[in-house]
């Protein structure tokens, strides 16, 4: 308490501080005081704003007498209040003692004390009456208007001296006498005893020998303290007060006197650094340069920076510095719109003046007068009332880019205009040397295709150009110049590759041709100089040769060398928009409600699209029917927009049925919303055994996006080309037709949607005919094929809008897209004639294979490569059919060159040897007249019906009645691979298959077809032969391959019998209808191996088909690079020879059959009745066929086969038990060559590295002991996989990280106590890496040998039997191959226990593990033909492993054919009560 009070009782010290120094008149001070009132006001009133330079002691009476001075030579300058030493704070009373002057007389004004000023001065009691406090000389008179304070009541004592002594260069002063005074005044205060401060003033503007002197007044004084100061640089000013305080107050230290250029030092960097933050704070707050000073300090009223530098320098300065930075901003605006018009100078100039020959001679004065006269003037220059422009408020007007017209006058803008000149003349030099150096380019022989530019350089360095252009020039041109002629000679070469047509057909080329053939294409091509022109690129030109093979072989739209004008497309572009805005109204009202096919489609998208497409669809609508392609369907649509594991989102209701799915996306999240929403869909159907919703064919479409970029728009249609791929359904790109405004979807991109959707649906689930019915076969009297050449030009358009005329044509057939139907009198008749306009590459696809009637054949007379297919396609046609020649001309009224005269009289002696018609007709011939000239042709198709049909009937059953099929020798151009643009599937390719949907098992797809309302009754349908052999033209153009069905077991003896009672009967009359023909099928055996040959290594990543066709086409890409295609080829009739059809067939024997068929003559071909056809007939039967990777020839490959048993019916080769022969061909065909003994082989590395490993890739013999059967890399990996991996989806079919595997390879190397659960490697690459280590063994885990045993027990028909034997053949083992094959099979068991959660059932699993486990020789055909029978073994042991290796009982099958891993089938997983524990980390050593 006592303490406290203490606190209380302290006060706040008070000090009284008198001011002295020289006063007086002007003839003892001089011209100007001494500074004590700038000193005491500096102190008083620090800041800037309140310090005041201008002092005056000059009083009138009245202000002598005002209350500021009172009548008193002293001011009163206030109460401060200061903290000193030690952070006491204080308050100081500042007194000023000085002498004022009156400014009548110029003497000393009287006062009360009539004492000199040196001893009023040293008074140290001061007194007077209501005395207020000094401000400033404006204050006098106007006390009112400041602040007023009083002096303190009563007598102010006085504390101590501050003793002022200037130091400046005074005005009619002299030092020595200020010094003398300074003197007599000091020794007068000195009386008083109070401390005394000597103060220099003014030291800014000091004398240095003045200073030296007051200094040493000092010494002799007791050593006075002095301090040098300023007060209008605000030096020292408080230090001088501060120093007297600590001298009054006793008990202070000594204070320490800082001299003045350091404290001056300290004081200007203070105000440098305020300066800086102040002028950033206005670079922040002022960025325009109208911003008024008003605006700005009110902004920056609240900054710190702002406060503080107005403080130091006072709110003028501050102003000052903002002036100047809105200045800046003012010239810094003109300069960057002076460079904005200047460089808009440039582009005006280019616009008003291009041309060089209007300005050459002009200056620049004359071509401004001439700018004004150019029309765009106005739209690039203004012309300002006021100039300079600068000076004007155009410059606030940011929007106009007009060039002020008064710019113009300054030398910037002169120069602009020389440089425009310059550049025009450059241009023009340029353009001269680019022109001589492209005409050089072209009239040189040297320059070839393909030559690079350093060899063609010396052919140009000696001329002007050369030196006048740059090299980059040069390149440009060049490479232009060079692409230019490069495609020209490529385009000359694929018309030579057409010219010689026949040679390629006549050679029978398949996909991949042997280097015979090539030798010979090159040998009869050499002499070309097409041929030669691409020497230099040979890549390139092969490449074009194999392409050229590859149409050949696989011809479709997109393989057509014109498939931008491809006859097909041009065909249905015509048809469709002739046909589908009339006819489809028309069929929709003439349809009745029963002839419409229903289907129920799900509409899935986002943000409205799905609605958007269902209401555009209605809109397409005629009472809920749609007719598509002349056929009319009922649509019931289900919009779907939100979560689909919601109810209302379900796909399936009670009432709502899905027969297909639209998904419809314009951006990423779409996309991934459709994604998501099929995986949901997915993983709904996985435990349900009715999982048809995982099979939904699917159309993926991406809609229209109006504010989609081409970069955009472009990266959404790849991401959906991946997605459609992984899914295996059709992609449809909508996009790329204009859309009306406001609409996402056109009728047409509709259109192409929905038929894509239901082609779909008609190869995976039979809603709709695969076919035209019977019936639609029978509406035609005559099937007639217009051929046309892709590439032909002439009026393609006219011809055949003379056909389609409406008079005698109607609408497409259904589901052709390629035909009309004609009605025309022939004879005294009306007929129905089905017209199929075809090109020449679809119409070899049905020569052989479909009822054609008749043949029109067009040429273009004075193209060498039209006439050369018309040749190759006639060769091969039968010599009964009828043929209408029809050569174009350009024109009538041209005259024919010669190569045209020639081949209008080869066409016409090629008419006349075969017996056809032929006719000329010019490309703008009458409408009527087209169609009038094939009268007489089709009056001969009339009269040939029966005999043309006849043929075509013994032609099917000929070939249904072979009992012994060729795996490899068939002809694949007769049922080629059909059009699909998506169906490739590249070695290098990452994503998902084509888009094709696994087949079903035709056993259980023929009850669906029995049901479907959609589909064709195969019961009582008599005339089924001939339908199938028809067909339809819809499969001529189809772009997915149609449903694979067996061959049917045609009753031979039957069929004769058919043909023979229907001579002189028409094919389609009612008694040919009637007879009944057997149609049997092929049984199979679900518990036995198949004997079809699967898919190679990456079989995962494909539906399985039932076959698979391995072919090359050229990549256009890459040079030279040839790219392995597998497409899924028509499966021929299965079987294990526990069913060979009927008893009634097999009675017939062999020669009976021969002597049948021999009974009937069978017509000649075309060929052998013209010698202009089959120049090249010759090759046909010169060279072996089939490709370099076949084994032998066909003739002995087929010799091979008949020395077969005849009793097995399956389709492969090695099937006899006991042939010794046959099996060491199989085993040498297994066996890798190896020569000498395995050695530890060089790993390749990742890096560039090379690594040597010695434990990878090395013998199994070498990494295992009898003590530890299983190696240590492989435990590890499985003890990894099975404590973390189970679970991961995709396990051992994804892919690890290469990199990542090879490192932890070479960890594991180094160091084999590696614990792999403490490094951060993925599951896949363990899993990877684990697989690794089987494939780089020197030989296979499944010993070669044994594979041959493995394969043939596995045709034992009966299970129990062939699981037992394949139990035998694993005991044969090597020691270590079982311990280790034992373990590996054990834990792919288990991962299969887990297929819920990985996908990978045993099947799956076995496709991945199959090729690293056996490892048989892919290069040659008879391992290729057991690939199918390899994995079916390895996934019979995954899944009996508890009976082949734990003596465990039979689990049962699953399948004997696993559907494929990719598609959308539930998972079947092995039941765990059946199923082993977890094997041992090391099973103790086999017995």
């Amino acid at each position: 308490m006592i303490m406290m009070a203490k606190k209380q009782d302290v006060r706040i010290p008070n000090y009284n501080i008198s001011v002295v120094g020289l006063s007086g008149t002007e003839k003892e001070k001089g011209q100007c005081g001494v500074g004590k009132s700038c000193f005491c006001n500096r102190f008083v009133r620090p800041k800037a704003d309140e310090f005041h330079l201008d002092h005056t002691s000059v009083l009138s009476t009245s202000d002598f007498g005002g209350r500021v001075v009172n009548n008193d030579h002293f001011l009163y300058w206030g109460e401060v209040g200061r903290t000193v030493e030690e952070g006491v704070e204080c308050r100081i009373h500042v007194v000023e003692q000085t002498e004022f002057i009156d400014d009548q007389t110029f003497q000393p004004h009287r006062s009360t004390a009539l004492q000199p000023y040196i001893k009023r001065a040293a008074a140290t009691k001061l007194a007077s009456a209501e005395k207020l406090m000094y401000i400033c000389t404006d204050q006098l008179g106007l006390e009112q208007d400041f602040e007023q304070k009083q002096m303190p009541e009563g007598k102010l004592l006085i504390d101590g001296f501050l003793l002022c002594i200037d130091v400046s260069r005074g005005m009619n002063r002299n030092f020595e006498d200020q010094l003398k005074f300074i003197t007599n005044l000091y020794n007068q205060i000195i009386k008083t005893k109070k401390p005394i401060v000597v103060v220099l003033t003014k030291c800014d503007e000091g004398v240095e020998r003045y200073i030296r002197e007051a200094h040493s007044f000092a010494m002799t004084k007791k050593n006075l303290q002095v301090v040098e100061t300023s007060a209008r640089s605000n030096v020292n000013v408080e230090l001088a007060f501060t120093t007297l305080v600590q001298l009054i107050d006793k008990g202070r230290s000594r204070p320490k006197i800082i001299p003045y250029y350091e404290a001056l030092k300290q004081q200007s960097q203070l105000i440098a650094n305020a300066k800086d933050k102040y002028e950033y704070i206005i670079s922040q707050c002022v960025i325009h340069y109208n911003e008024s000073w008003a605006n700005a300090a009110r902004k920056m009223n609240t900054k710190s920076e702002f406060q503080e530098y107005v403080h130091l320098e006072g709110t003028q300065k501050a102003r000052k510095l903002f002036l100047q930075h809105v200045l800046m901003l003012k010239e810094r605006h003109i300069d960057h719109l002076k460079n904005k018009y200047l460089n808009r100078l440039v582009l005006a100039l280019d616009a008003l003046f291009p041309d060089l020959n209007e300005i050459e001679n002009l200056n620049w004065s004359v071509a401004q007068q001439r700018l004004k006269t150019k029309h765009e003037f106005p739209a690039w220059f203004v012309v300002l009332s006021e100039t300079p422009w600068d000076k004007t408020d155009h410059i606030d007007k940011i929007d106009d880019n007009r060039i002020p017209f008064d710019l113009l006058a300054g030398k910037c803008a002169e120069d602009q205009f020389k440089k425009h000149l310059e550049k025009l003349k450059n241009d023009r030099k340029r353009d001269e040397m680019r022109r001589a150096f492209k005409e050089n380019l072209s009239s040189s022989p040297f320059i070839t295709p393909g030559k690079p530019w350093e060899e063609a350089r010396s052919f140009v360095m000696n001329e002007e150009f050369y030196q006048w252009l740059q090299e980059q020039e040069y390149q440009d041109i060049y490479s232009r110049h060079q692409r230019e002629i490069i495609d020209k000679a490529k385009d000359q070469f694929q018309e030579l590759l057409l010219e010689y047509s026949e040679l390629f057909y006549e050679l029978e080329l398949d996909a991949k041709p042997s280097k015979e053939k090539m030798g010979l294409i090159q040998d009869v091509l050499g002499d070309e100089q097409r041929f030669k022109a691409l020497q230099k690129l040979q890549a390139e030109r092969d490449a074009l040769v194999l392409k050229h093979i590859h149409f050949v072989y696989h011809p479709t739209k997109e393989t057509c060398p014109n498939s931008q004008n491809c006859i097909d497309s041009k065909v249905e572009q015509l048809l469709a928009a002739k046909f589908y805005r009339s006819s489809d109204r028309s069929h929709l009202n003439s349809h009745s409600d029963s002839n419409a096919d229903k289907l129920n489609l799900v509409l899935l998208g986002k943000d409205g699209l799905a609605h958007e497409l269902a209401n555009e669809i209605r809109v397409l609508c005629t009472d809920d029917k749609y007719v598509l392609e002349g056929k009319m369907y009922e649509l019931s649509l289900r919009p779907i927009e939100g979560n689909v594991k919601h109810r209302v989102n379900s796909f399936q209701t009670p009432t709502f049925q899905p027969h297909g799915c639209l998904c419809l996306y314009n951006s990423k999240e779409s996309l991934y919303y459709i994604k998501e929403s099929l995986e949901k869909l997915k993983e709904s159907t996985l435990d349900r055994r009715d999982n048809h919703l995982a099979q939904l064919p699917l159309t993926l479409v991406l809609a229209y996006k109006r504010e989609s970029g081409g970069e955009t728009l472009q990266t959404l249609r790849n991401h959906g080309q991946q997605l459609a791929n992984k899914l295996q359904c059709l992609f449809v790109d909508v996009t790329s037709h204009s859309v009306s405004s406001g609409r996402n979807f056109s009728e047409l991109q509709i259109n192409q949607a929905l038929k894509g959707l239901l082609d779909t649906m008609k190869r995976n689930l039979n809603l709709v005919s695969l076919s035209p019915s019977i019936k639609d076969l029978t509406d035609a009297d005559l099937r007639i094929v217009m051929c046309l050449m892709c590439g032909d030009m002439f009026g393609v358009d006219e011809v055949l809008l003379s056909i389609i005329q409406p008079h005698f044509c109607s609408s497409l057939q259904p589901g052709n897209s390629n035909s009309v139907m004609l009605e025309l009198a022939i004879g005294a008749m009306r007929k129905r004639i089905e017209l199929s306009i075809l090109s020449y590459h679809s119409s070899f696809n049905i020569r052989k294979n479909q009822l054609v009637h008749g043949y029109i054949i067009f040429y273009l007379a004075r193209r060498k490569a039209s006439l050369a297919m018309l040749r190759a396609f006639l060769s091969d046609v039968q010599d009964i059919i009828p043929i209408q020649l029809v050569a174009v001309n350009d024109g009538a009224e041209v005259s024919e060159s010669d190569v045209t005269r020639d081949q209008l009289e080869e066409g016409q002696e090629i008419a006349q040897e075969i017996c056809g018609k032929f006719v000329k007709i010019a490309g703008g011939q009458s409408v009527q007249h087209n169609v009038d000239i094939f009268a007489p042709f089709f009056r001969d198709a009339a009269e040939k019906k029966i005999i043309v049909e006849a043929s075509h009937m013994y032609d099917n059953a000929a070939e249904a009645c072979s009992n012994t099929e060729d795996v490899f020798g068939f002809s694949p151009r007769p049922s080629s691979p059909l059009n699909n643009s998506n169906c490739f599937d590249y070695d290098e390719d990452i994503e998902g298959p084509p888009p094709y949907v696994a087949l079903r098992d035709e056993t259980s797809a023929i009850p669906a077809i029995k049901d479907s309302k959609l589909s064709m009754d195969l019961e009582g349908n008599e005339n089924y032969l001939l339908s199938c052999s028809l067909g339809s033209f819809e499969r001529l153009t189809n772009k997915v391959p149609p449903p694979v069905k067996p061959k049917p077991m045609v009753h031979f003896d039957k069929l004769m019998k058919k043909m023979d009672s229907s001579e002189g009967k028409e094919p389609g009359s009612k008694e040919m209808q009637r007879k009944p023909s057997t149609v049997s099928w092929a049984p199979s055996d679900d518990g036995s191996f198949t004997s079809d040959y699967a898919e190679p290594i990456d079989t995962l990543v494909r539906p399985r088909g039932d076959e698979e066709n391995i072919y090359s086409v050229p990549h256009d890409s890459t040079q030279g690079k040839i790219i392995t295609i597998r497409n899924s080829i028509s499966a021929k009739s299965q079987s294990n020879g526990s069913g060979n059809g009927s008893d009634s067939e097999m009675d017939i024997s062999s020669l009976e059959r021969q002597r049948k068929l021999s009974s009937v003559s069978k017509p000649s071909l075309y060929r052998e009745r013209s010698k202009k056809l089959g120049r090249f007939a010759s090759y046909r039967t010169s060279l072996s066929v089939g490709s370099d990777d076949e084994l032998g020839s066909l003739s002995s490959q087929k010799k091979a086969e008949a020395e077969l048993p005849k009793g097995d019916n399956t389709t492969n080769t090695y099937e006899t038990d006991g042939d010794e022969s046959k099996r060491g061909k199989l085993l040498r065909s297994l066996r890798r060559p190896t020569s000498r003994k395995p050695k530890t082989k060089q790993r390749p590395s990742i890096s560039k590295s090379t690594w040597e490993s010695n434990y990878f890739g090395v013998p199994l013999t070498s990494v295992v002991t009898v003590e530890k059967p299983i190696p240590i890399f492989i435990e590890k990996c499985i003890d990894f996989i099975d404590s973390t991996g189970l679970g991961t989806e995709g396990l051992y079919r994804v892919s690890g990280n290469k990199s990542e595997m090879e490192s932890l390879q070479r960890q594991f190397d180094q160091d084999h106590s590696l614990v792999l659960q403490e490094k951060d490697y993925a599951v896949n690459t363990i899993a990877g890496a684990m697989k690794s280590f089987f494939s780089e063994l020197p030989e296979p885990l499944v010993p070669y040998n044994a594979q041959v045993e493995l394969v043939d027990v596995s045709k034992t028909p009966d299970k129990e039997l062939r699981l037992n034997a394949l139990k035998e053949v694993l005991k044969k083992f090597p020691k270590e191959n079982y311990e280790l094959f034992k373990y590996v099979i054990t834990h792919l068991n288990k991962v299969s226990q887990n297929c819920k959660l990985n996908l990978m059932n045993s099947e799956n699993l076995s496709i991945c593990f199959w090729p690293t486990l056996m490892r048989p020789d892919f290069q040659t055909m008879d391992a290729l033909t057991a690939t199918r029978t390899y994995q079916t073994i390895i996934e019979v042991f995954i899944h009996q492993c508890p009976f082949f290796f734990y003596d465990r009982p039979l689990v049962e099958l699953i399948s004997a054919i696993p559907s494929s891993p990719t598609t959308n089938t539930a998972f079947q997983c092995p039941s765990p009560v059946a199923m082993i524990p977890s094997p041992p980390q090391s099973p103790p050593p086999t017995p």
